[in-house]
């Protein structure tokens, strides 16, 4: 049996399941570190409904504007928080226990993806990508108690819905680590990736360049898409030079975009002393990608939210402050299906069950 499992041979393709997540790393305590986070958060608004101090949401928030429980205060929202939270765990823990469940496996997945997509839209807004921007700047006083929750509870729900992939791919025989099984799939060949997958990553190019347009627009002088109160208020305390400095930040990202679908993204380029020549880490292009895709799908899902909720009067002619935000969403996916594609296209055999 050992040689059958660590060979070379070709055999390696008729690995068991069971052999297959053992030598797979991460799907063995992914599902514990999400119940771990998610429990001690789910604790921690527990004892902020009891009466504890520091709750961070809602009326509580250090910018209650952009808040979804902008007029909700810790009585109220702490408690539906707290049993969410732990609620989540309690789905992770039997993410993260061997065998199979006998609840549904689309209901465990179903909970994870409800648990994910209620801190997305909710509790987490476009402060994560604003703060990042400006840790670039060396700016770091608006980082504050709230959006540091922010923070844990994305990564919490993060943790979850990797743990929902992993017991996905226990339960279909799949490989725990690369998700390959035996039949394969069409889609996630290197030949198709690389179709989709620079769709994709044109669309994760000009989303972004379209919004930088009307910043760089302010700071040259021409309110495109704001009053000329807003503009003159804006010019006063410099916040257009600001802002076209974050649209500048946003659009060189974007053009880092293409080294997803292009060669310098996977060999490093002459130019870059001490690198040139050598391959390119597939971690090094998709991790990046895949947390900004999160934070400005965040962020857009925010401006969208608070459309809904009629916080913006776009009658004065100040759309451009805040719609050219609300397709920020595409971008987002649209960087996670480049990255995605870049990994199927540069993933080669899998060391832990030798598919490839």
């Amino acid at each position: 049996m050992t040689q059958v499992i660590d060979s070379a041979s070709p055999r390696r393709g008729t690995r068991t399941p069971a052999a297959v997540h053992r030598r797979s790393g991460w799907p063995q305590w992914i599902g514990y570190a999400a119940f771990a986070a998610l429990l001690a958060y789910g604790l921690a608004h527990t004892y902020w409904a009891l009466g504890g101090h520091g709750f961070p949401f809602g009326a509580d928030d250090a910018n209650p504007e952009y808040s979804a429980f902008e007029h909700v205060g810790r009585a109220r929202l702490a408690p539906w928080l707290a049993g969410g939270f732990l609620l989540s765990a309690a789905v992770a823990l039997l993410l993260a226990l061997p065998g199979r469940r006998r609840i549904p496996t689309g209901v465990l997945l179903g909970a994870s993806a409800l648990s994910v997509t209620a801190v997305f839209s909710t509790l987490a807004d476009f402060r994560i990508l604003g703060n990042l921007a400006y840790v670039f700047m060396l700016r770091f006083s608006a980082i504050n108690w709230t959006v540091i929750n922010q923070l844990f509870a994305v990564v919490s729900v993060a943790l979850l819905a990797l743990s929902a992939v992993a017991y996905q791919r226990r339960t279909t025989d799949a490989c725990g680590s690369c998700g390959r099984t035996d039949s394969g799939a069409e889609w996630t060949s290197p030949a198709a990736a690389a179709r989709w997958g620079r769709k994709a990553a044109y669309t994760a190019v000009v989303v972004p360049l379209l919004y930088a347009t009307t910043r760089w627009a302010w700071a040259l002088g021409y309110p495109l898409g704001i009053s000329d109160q807003l503009w003159e208020e804006g010019k006063r305390d410099h916040l257009w030079i600001f802002g076209a400095a974050l649209a500048t930040m946003g659009a060189l990202g974007s053009l880092l975009t293409l080294g997803l679908v292009q060669r310098w993204g996977e060999v490093f380029p002459r130019w870059m002393v001490g690198l040139q020549g050598k391959r390119v880490p597939i971690s090094l292009a998709v991790i990046p990608a895949l947390l900004v895709s999160v934070m400005v799908t965040i962020a857009g899902i925010m401006y969208i939210r608070l459309h809904f909720q009629g916080s913006f009067d776009n009658e004065k002619g100040d759309w451009g402050a805040t719609v050219p935000e609300t397709v920020w969403p595409v971008w987002g996916i649209a960087l996670a299906t480049a990255a995605l594609a870049y990994y199927f296209r540069r993933r080669g055999t899998c060391k832990h069950c030798g598919r490839g």
